[in-house]
């Protein structure tokens, strides 16, 4: 068994790290994020229209889960444009917010899941996502003909 160093104490500890961890900004959060669920929504909303998204559709899940508070789907026109959008959109949540997502699916491209904690979001090429029809799961038949409109 090997004795601790004070280089070992150095490199396994900054008080600049524990600073930003708490403010929100990092993977290993002590204290609550800067951010609501609804600037979250907000801020992947404006991502996914940055990058030409389509279709996009957001869904409130609460009172229908508590997985997390919002749900979007939106869609790309070809494969490598739904990975492109999954790719800048958690890139830009962990540089802006901190937030880090895990992301299924990118290396098909036909339908990225990306957890957000807060917000799950389903990015799809148009013939998977009719295929699957997901909002018709989550949103009342009202709410589906409205966000068609």
């Amino acid at each position: 068994m090997q004795r601790a160093t004070k280089e070992d104490y150095v490199l396994s500890y900054h008080p600049e790290a524990a600073e930003h961890a708490v403010a929100g900004s990092g993977g290993m959060k002590k204290g609550a994020p800067m951010y609501t669920p609804s600037d979250l929504l907000d801020r992947i909303k404006t991502s996914l229209g940055e990058d030409k998204a389509e279709d996009i559709v957001s869904i409130d899940l609460a009172g229908k889960s508590s997985m997390a508070d919002f749900m979007v789907v939106c869609s790309g026109r070809s494969t490598r444009q739904v990975s492109a959008i999954s790719e800048k959109l958690t890139a830009k949540l962990k540089e802006e917010l901190g937030v880090i997502c895990k992301v299924e699916g990118k290396d098909q491209g036909d339908w990225v899941l990306i957890d957000a904690g807060d917000v799950i979001v389903h990015v799809f090429r148009p013939e998977v996502r009719e295929f699957y029809q997901i909002e018709k799961m989550w949103m009342t038949p009202h709410a589906v003909a409205d966000a068609k409109a």
